[in-house]
């Protein structure tokens, strides 16, 4: 019996050209898929890059100037104070996540009573809606209503309240710790899944042959999970660096612009003074550094497997 899927089809005036039913179906399914992604990723990419090579303001005529918004920011003092704290932000949070998340995956892969409600627990901070964790968090660190504060001074730790959110070090603390408290869960349930694909008989063999957990840790754990940490490090390195609710909820990128990271100043130039072109290069000014670092990773994950 000849059926449809075992021999192609051609189609009329395209000689030579074989047309698969199964290939057809494949693309029709994946067809509404890839329409929204050009609806709503690269359509938006492709529009700020032509608002980035051009003068746009909110009203007024639009002048193509190629590159003269990206280099113009360079020689602008609170781009580069900005770019230097989106980079130091985005290092010290995702640093901070990655040896947490490697620890708190270590906890959770432990089999004794209650874990299972355990992990569910872990992952409150991450399923939170963020505006109503960050509104908790201000009010946290309210110079006047800190709990930190309350608990601060009657531990003796300190003898009166500390403005953390009006002070620039301690704001950069402050943000940083609240981006690590919500993608600490994300760093660790992705952790230990694949803790629990690594077979056991790995470990039973290295400890026949003496050894320890520090060596298991470092000769098993940490190659066999290459490609979970490359995986979740640059899904990390992308949202924290454009992590704009935090910072804006948070300190609005103040005091004294300390804690200001790219996507607030974006949105600042772009909505506040409607600045649309500089706007858009400030956006994409991490583009490069952002593709480069993912296609590293990606290398580096495809020779993971292949070794």
């Amino acid at each position: 019996m000849i059926t449809a899927g075992r021999f192609a089809k051609r189609a009329p005036g395209w000689s030579g050209v074989r047309i698969r039913p199964d290939a057809v179906a494949a693309w029709c399914f994946l067809l509404p898929t890839l329409l929204l992604l050009l609806l709503v990723a690269v359509y938006p990419l492709l529009y700020s890059f032509f608002l980035s090579m051009t003068n746009a303001q909110v009203s007024g005529p639009v002048l193509f100037i190629g590159l003269q918004n990206f280099v113009r920011l360079l020689h602008t003092a609170i781009f580069t104070l900005t770019l230097s704290n989106t980079l130091w932000y985005t290092l010290g949070a995702v640093t901070i996540k990655l040896v947490l998340g490697l620890a708190l995956a270590l906890v959770l892969s432990q089999q004794v009573p209650g874990m299972r409600w355990i992990r569910g627990a872990v992952l409150i901070p991450w399923v939170v809606p963020t505006s109503m964790a960050m509104l908790a968090w201000t009010w946290m660190f309210d110079s006047t209503y800190s709990v930190v504060n309350w608990v601060l001074m009657h531990l003796r730790v300190v003898s009166e309240p500390i403005a953390w959110l009006g002070t620039p070090r301690l704001a950069r603390f402050a943000v940083t710790l609240v981006n690590v408290w919500s993608g600490l869960p994300f760093f660790g349930i992705n952790f230990l899944a694949g803790l629990v694909s690594i077979p056991q008989e790995l470990y039973e063999a290295a400890t026949v042959d003496g050894a320890g957990p520090f060596v298991r840790f470092r000769q098993v754990t940490l190659p066999l999970l290459r490609p979970v940490l490359a995986t979740v490090v640059l899904f990390s390195v992308v949202m924290t660096s454009s992590d704009f609710a935090t910072i804006f909820i948070l300190t609005k990128g103040g005091p004294q612009n300390m804690t200001q990271i790219l996507s607030t100043l974006a949105f600042k130039l772009g909505l506040a003074t409607g600045d649309l072109g500089n706007a858009a290069a400030i956006s994409l000014y991490l583009f490069p550094v952002l593709a480069v670092s993912t296609y590293a990773q990606v290398r580096l994950m495809r020779r993971v497997w292949q070794w």
